[in-house]
């Protein structure tokens, strides 16, 4: 767990030294840190997940603040219950289904958060983080399934 949480923070930092993709909604990224996130809820269980997440956050909180903090928390640990629920319920939606999921709810979550603080002008933000979340949770998914097998083989090497 503690390896996977350092991983989600080193994807974290190295997704912020990407530079704005042009077209895409400000302070948009493309969620490679929660790789971390979807593997550690596959292979550890939920509890370990939520710990990957809330790690996460507060490591945004320390490198980024707190407002930082609470959009990767509430983003955070929304879409990892939420890629947990529908790794219990098993294929039907396959890894891709599972990235988008969790794009859309990491982004419902931050939304919610954002709401909250700032009011209603937020809102209109949301249809062009749903459509930034679909390719972003599918390419997110879409790796995860090409690593997985590859890393469950190499938990076999270390661990048995």
């Amino acid at each position: 767990m503690g390896m996977l949480a350092a991983l989600a923070m080193v994807l974290s930092v190295l997704e912020g030294l990407i530079p704005p993709i042009p077209g895409t909604p400000p302070g948009s990224k493309l969620g490679f840190s929660n790789l971390a996130t979807m593997y550690a809820a596959f292979s550890l269980g939920p509890s370990s997940a939520l710990a990957v997440a809330m790690v996460k956050g507060v490591f945004a909180g320390v490198t980024r603040g707190a407002v930082a903090m609470g959009m990767s928390l509430c983003g955070g640990l929304l879409s990892t219950a939420v890629m947990c629920l529908l790794l219990k319920l098993g294929k039907p939606f396959g890894w891709v289904g599972i990235g988008i999921a969790g794009a859309l709810c990491h982004n419902g979550g931050q939304l919610l958060l954002a709401y909250l603080i700032t009011g209603r002008a937020v809102v209109g933000y949301a249809p062009f983080l749903i459509l930034f979340a679909l390719p972003t949770g599918a390419l997110t998914g879409l790796t995860l399934g090409l690593i997985a097998p590859r890393l469950a083989k190499l938990e076999g090497r270390f661990f048995l």
